[in-house]
């Protein structure tokens, strides 16, 4: 057995992300998630970088689960990590990736589900209300809260957690009257419980996560059989050479070393614009 039986499984969060993630798990796996919000997990880094994130952002999660884990005596864990960038198309937008990583101590192996798009994630140096309203209003505040310091992004004055105008108000007025040079720093709140674009991400990296649990592996049946690598070479049209597009799949577990390897199927021939002969 792997997955098959009810468990219960320990969810480490300070911010909320219980609302989204233990009613997947619960529905579509029969788990009893433990809620574990005993340990403050700004203690392994914040958005807002008065406190560097604890490694990578696989790194964090993994942490965070074992944390829970530890806290609650239970040999399986789940946690989340996000990040925040530009897109991975033109670079332009801001971009959002989280994680929900399941570690099971029992068989020793772990799964993460993956979520990305589409980002309320800004900030503006603002020198008077005017621009303060304006900035709130295009990143849909009050759903999404924000964060002030005085003069710039890096100092460490900060007031966090700003939920509705008359705060907003409040905390620019103190913020202007800290600034030296009378600006005042905004961003959006990254927080999962302060970012319902961001809270809706980390729901759909349950979801991928399900997928995952609920893909056994042929070989040893462990859950999480899931691609792992694509391989290029898919024919150009026009001239039959070998272009960057993705020929084939390959599946692998994580838990023993085997691997499946899948042809597409759906497409036989890569678009010539793909083709480094053909469109050099």
């Amino acid at each position: 057995m792997y997955s098959g039986e009810i468990q219960r499984a320990a969810l480490l969060t300070k911010h909320g992300k219980e609302r989204v993630i233990t009613p997947v798990l619960e529905l579509k796996m029969g788990w009893q998630i433990i809620l574990i919000d005993t340990f403050d997990t700004d203690h392994l880094g914040t958005f807002t970088r008065d406190i560097p994130r604890y490694g990578s952002q696989l790194d964090a999660a993994r942490k965070k689960a074992r944390i829970g884990m530890e806290l609650s005596g239970l040999l399986h864990g789940l946690a989340s990590e996000g990040r925040f960038g530009v897109d991975p198309f033109i670079g332009m937008f801001p971009w959002n990736v989280e994680c929900v990583i399941y570690v099971n101590d029992q068989f020793g192996f772990e799964v993460v589900g993956v979520a990305q798009g589409k980002a309320i994630s800004d900030h503006c140096l603002a020198e008077d209300w005017a621009a303060v309203e304006t900035f709130a209003r295009a990143v849909d505040f009050p759903n999404h809260n924000l964060v002030l310091r005085p003069q710039g992004e890096d100092d460490p004055r900060i007031r966090k957690g700003i939920a509705d105008w008359t705060s907003l108000k409040t905390a620019y007025s103190c913020m202007a009257r800290q600034s030296a040079t009378g600006h005042v720093f905004l961003e959006v709140d990254a927080r999962a419980h302060a970012n319902p674009t961001r809270m809706e991400m980390i729901r759909l990296a349950a979801e991928d996560l399900v997928k995952k649990l609920l893909s056994p592996c042929p070989a040893c049946g462990a859950p999480g059989f899931w691609l792992v690598e694509r391989v290029g070479g898919l024919p150009c049209a026009d001239c039959g050479a070998p272009t960057r597009e993705t020929r084939a799949e390959v599946h692998g577990c994580v838990k023993c070393s085997h691997r499946l390897t899948r042809e597409r199927t759906e497409l036989r021939f890569a678009d010539p614009r793909r083709c480094d002969y053909c469109n050099p």
